[in-house]
C-alpha cells in the first residue's frame, strides 16, 4: 500500500518510524517549567494586587470606625 510521506503504518511502527524522540521530551519538560514559572509570577502579582486592595479597604474601615466614634463622642 502506498502511504503519504511522513506517516507510519502499524506495520512500520517501531522500525525507525517518526515517533517521539528524546528531544521532544526535553522540549515538553522545558515548556512545562516555563509555564509553571510564568503562572506563579502572574498569580503572585494578582494575589499581591488583591492583598493591597484588601489592606486599603481594612484601613479605610478602621479609620471610618474611629472617625465615627470620635464624632459621636464629641456630640454627646
Amino acid at each position: 500500500m502506498i502511504e503519504p510521506k511522513g506517516t507510519t503504518s502499524p506495520s512500520t511502527r517501531g522500525q525507525g518510524g517518526h515517533g517521539l524522540r528524546p528531544v521532544h521530551g526535553a522540549v515538553v519538560a522545558v515548556s512545562v517549567v516555563v509555564a509553571v514559572v510564568v503562572a506563579f509570577a502572574v498569580l503572585s502579582s494578582i494575589v499581591g494586587f488583591v492583598a493591597v486592595i484588601v489592606k486599603i479597604a481594612v484601613i479605610a474601615v478602621i479609620v471610618g470606625f474611629v472617625v465615627r466614634l470620635v464624632t459621636r463622642h464629641a456630640r454627646g
